[in-house]
This record gives structure tokens, C-alpha cells and sequence, in this order.
């Protein structure tokens, strides 16, 4: 290694980086490598846009109400009259 840098961990983060250490029989520099690595390699053009990064959700949740997009206008009248 070339480079040397120093980083100030919280007392969780120190913690978390140690049982990763240990589960992964690795030294804590390794694992902290290998987390920056991942980290800078994991972002792409497509990142920097905050629905980039869930869009795979979109569209995943249940409203509870089964025909909502047939009976959008029909439940939003409702809900208006209601007072929501």
C-alpha cells in the first residue's frame, strides 16, 4: 500500500467493523478496503438520481384497496367528501 489515512469511527461503527472482521477472518484494514471499494464502485451515472436507486420498489406496495387504479377518481371523490 501506498496511501495511509486515518478515520475516526464511532464507538458502533468500531464495534460493527470488528465482528465483520471476525466473521470475514479478516484484519479491520482489509475489511474497511473492501467496503470503500465496494462502496466507490457501486455508483453509477444512474445513482445520482434518488429514484434510481428504488425503483425497483415502485409499483411493489398494497394499498389495501385491490382495484385503485380502475377507481382512482371514484376513491379520491370519497376521500374529498370525507374531508381528507
Amino acid at each position: 500500500m501506498q496511501e495511509q489515512i486515518t478515520v475516526r469511527l464511532s464507538t458502533a461503527l468500531r464495534a460493527a467493523l470488528r465482528r465483520a472482521s471476525r466473521l470475514l477472518r479478516r484484519k479491520d484494514s482489509d475489511v474497511v478496503r473492501m467496503a470503500l471499494e465496494s462502496f466507490l464502485e457501486g455508483r453509477s451515472a444512474s445513482d445520482s438520481q434518488p429514484a434510481a436507486r428504488v425503483r425497483h420498489l415502485i409499483g411493489s406496495l398494497e394499498s389495501g384497496v385491490p382495484d385503485l387504479a380502475d377507481r382512482h377518481r371514484e376513491y379520491r371523490l370519497k376521500a374529498l367528501k370525507r374531508g381528507r
